[in-house]
């Protein structure tokens, strides 16, 4: 498994409808890019230069929205997740 560093979390991306309220499918082209994941590892925390480790606010299991462009896409072992810093969450969902 993934064990993210500092104030990174792993993300698995939760992938958007396959077709509009009318029915309609929609290519993959025309689809937006996922703004919604949930947490699958998460990081120690961010270290102050005081050298002090301030805990993330996020846990392990969370259903959060994020930044449109943010993080770092990575597959490992066939399976596609974002690595982000803690500071390109949004909100915390539930």
């Amino acid at each position: 498994m993934l064990k993210p560093l500092g104030d990174r979390v792993v993300i698995e991306l939760v992938e958007s409808e396959e077709k509009t309220a009318s029915g309609i499918v929609l290519p993959d082209s025309a689809k937006e890019k996922p703004q919604e994941g949930k947490i699958v590892a998460a990081g120690s925390g961010r270290v102050l230069e005081s050298g002090e480790r301030v805990a993330l606010e996020v846990k392990e299991g969370d259903r959060i929205i994020f930044s449109k462009y943010a993080g770092t896409e990575v597959k490992y072992e066939g399976t596609e997740y974002l690595i982000l810093r803690e500071s390109d969450i949004l909100a915390v969902i539930g």
